[in-house]
């Protein structure tokens, strides 16, 4: 599959569709810009202290049985994690899972432009419709804005459980919060999950109780949107989380190690690996310090990079022609 990193708008190409998949009818949706805050969390739950305590749902909270779930990953439809994922999603609404056919970690916001793409209806049960995509997870979650439910309103988007961390600078390769991110956009609430475990057979028990509480807690509260969360759970039993930390993103970085080989008609190739540098260890306001010690990270995402610090340092070296 040929894929490439670009704008949140894209026409598919070419799309097939099994023939179970029944094209919906057209309608215009509003995009919302995306700007998010700390502040907006604080109203959805609280300043992310110790302790499992949900929130007072609004009287005019919208009643489950009338939400609409989007439910993707980077870890493929089949996943552990995406069973996981499910199991939280049905606590809230109607669910429809659009995740992708293949292994798509590290996918950020690719989205695929020079190659068709396959939907599959994989099973269909009450409460439950789940379609696996041939593309990226941002093309997944595109497919269900903008074709497959674009005659309904999607409440909440849920990307994960990830098999492993998405904190400090993951949260830039990382398909999963690709994904959430690009679900912000639509304007609604998106999450993403991540298990600090990437192990075949991790145990997402704590990873679901705790998506359970902090989606709940935002469906009921936030009233600020778009909103966009990075929440990553550490290994451990339910009863071992130590409780909830609403963070900001870890300084760190990856430092690459490339592995070279032969093949047996002597082609190299080579296998990548690398190791995490946390320039911060002892900063206790980081996702990284978080999840070391225990605890949920929540971090709000925004798509904002501007580096605003270095602006009058620019102003004084460039002499823009027109200051701002």
């Amino acid at each position: 599959m040929e894929s490439t990193v670009g704008g949140s708008c894209i026409s598919f190409l070419s799309v097939y569709l099994s023939p179970k998949v029944a094209r919906p009818r057209r309608r215009s949706l509003e995009r919302a810009e995306f700007s998010n805050t700390v502040a907006a969390v604080r109203a959805a739950f609280g300043n992310g202290t110790e302790g499992s305590g949900t929130g007072k749902a609004h009287t005019n909270m919208k009643k489950m049985n009338e939400r609409l779930i989007l439910v993707t990953n980077d870890d493929g439809v089949g996943s552990r994690g995406m069973a996981a994922a499910i199991e939280v999603a049905r606590t809230f609404g109607r669910t429809v899972v659009v995740a992708p056919e293949t292994m798509q970690s590290g996918m950020s916001q690719a989205i695929t432009m020079y190659s068709p793409l396959f939907l599959r209806h994989v099973r269909e049960e009450e409460g439950l419709d789940i379609y696996a995509f041939s593309g990226t997870p941002v093309d997944c979650v595109k497919m269900a804005f903008d074709y497959l439910l674009r005659d309904e309103k999607i409440d909440l988007v849920i990307s994960g459980i990830n098999h492993g961390s998405n904190s400090a600078v993951n949260v830039l390769y990382s398909g999963t919060m690709g994904a959430a991110i690009e679900g912000s956009f639509y304007g609604c609430p998106s999450i993403g999950l991540s298990l600090d475990d990437h192990s075949a057979e991790a145990d997402f028990e704590a990873s679901v109780v705790w998506g359970k509480r902090i989606i709940g807690d935002v469906l009921a509260r936030n009233e600020r949107l778009p909103l966009c969360l990075n929440v990553n759970v550490p290994i451990g039993r339910p009863d071992e989380i130590r409780g909830m930390r609403l963070c900001r993103q870890n300084r760190g970085f990856w430092r690459e190690e490339f592995f070279r080989h032969e093949d047996p008609r002597g082609r190299e190739y080579f296998w990548l690996t690398g190791a995490f540098v946390n320039n911060e260890p002892e900063a206790e306001d980081t996702d990284e310090w978080a999840l070391s010690h225990g605890y949920v990270s929540v971090v709000p995402i925004q798509v904002d990079m501007t580096d605003y610090g270095q602006m009058e340092n620019l102003r004084n070296i460039l002499a823009p022609d027109t200051d701002n």
